[in-house]
């Protein structure tokens, strides 16, 4: 299938005064069509840089984007502004026209399109339908909760049909119950209306909930591009090791003479996996963190342990583990 979005050794530099800003160096990956893509990094990792490349709010300084077969840094002003219409954005701080109610801030991009106004108007409270504010349509931007903010704003980016959302820390001013509420929503528009989504975010549990796969920036560079599945279980960069480990807020630095990190899925029958190791060797392993996740609508899981520090003993049981066929990691520490 041809990628809806395919990155090509994109670089951004800034240049200033006070020298030049490498904001994103020879970045390459590829989106397919219909999936929900993840961008994850910590603050100044080039995140939001990279997403305004991709309907070049920002033009790199070099490397080629194609939304489809199109290259888009070769096109007319005439010609991406067309393009432009096939991609959606949405911001962390919703945007909307204060001065405008509900209603009309989901018509504004129709009237910019030159839709009638019986039309847009008809095509905006089908929206608001769908993003559950019916009920809102008289409202105004002050009178709603961030959370309904939000939804408004997606409503009025669907408005314009689009083919891509890029959504740049859509959920980051957000409590985590609503934001639980508009990645369900997110999900839900990908699967009614086959939009592909990019989502920029920072927090492992935004793309753990709903990508499918992920690209993780480290310093302006990419870590690696995985399945959130094998980014989970198998993460090969330090970076990408540090997302994941860090998305449990209540683990705190954890030092030992051998810890590992186990991953299963909900099939693995576990606990039984654990009590049969210790019973096997005879000899006891402390339990430091567990967890159990949803990505994409399976419970995959996490433990760390402290192995004992009798070599040969630690060496069996990490075996035993990979036999049972869960993923083993060693770590040198938590934290």
């Amino acid at each position: 299938m041809e990628p809806i979005i395919r990155v090509e050794h994109l670089k951004k530099v800034f240049k200033s005064a006070a020298g030049d800003v490498t904001a994103a160096d020879d970045i390459s990956f590829s989106i397919e069509k219909g999936d929900i893509f993840g961008i994850i990094g910590l603050s100044g990792a080039g995140k939001s840089t990279l997403v305004r490349c991709l309907n070049l709010l920002e033009r790199p300084t070099s490397g080629n984007i194609f939304i489809g077969k199109k290259n888009i840094l070769k096109l007319s002003q005439r010609e991406l502004r067309q393009e432009r219409q096939k991609i959606g954005m949405i911001f962390q701080h919703f945007n909307l026209l204060m001065q405008r109610n509900v209603l009309d801030n989901v018509c504004f991009p129709l009237e910019i399109a030159g839709v009638k106004k019986k039309e847009a108007r008809e095509r905006a409270l089908g929206l608001l339908k769908t993003v559950g504010l019916e009920d809102k349509a008289k409202s105004y931007p002050a009178q709603l909760s961030g959370g309904q903010k939000q939804r408004v704003a997606i409503a009025r980016v669907l408005a314009a049909n689009p083919e891509i959302l890029l959504c740049d820390e859509a959920t980051s001013a957000l409590d985590p119950q609503t934001t639980k509420s508009i990645l369900a929503l997110l999900k839900e528009i990908n699967q009614k209306y086959g939009i592909t989504i990019v989502v920029i975010t920072h927090e492992m549990s935004v793309v753990q909930e709903i990508c499918s796969h992920v690209a993780v920036l480290d310093q302006g560079k990419l870590a690696e591009s995985n399945t959130v599945e094998e980014l989970f279980r198998s993460p090969r960069t330090e970076a990408a090791r540090k997302l994941i480990l860090h998305a449990g807020t209540q683990i705190k630095r954890m030092n030992g003479k051998r810890l590992i990190r186990i991953t299963f899925s909900g099939q693995s029958a576990f606990e039984p996996v654990i009590g049969n190791v210790v019973l096997l060797y005879k000899t006891p392993l402390n339990i430091l963190y567990a967890d159990t996740k949803n990505l994409g609508g399976k419970a995959e899981g996490e433990m760390i342990l402290q192995l004992p520090e009798d070599r040969a003993t630690a060496d069996k049981m990490i075996q035993y583990f990979r036999d049972e066929k869960l993923g083993v990691e060693e770590l040198e520490y938590v934290g």
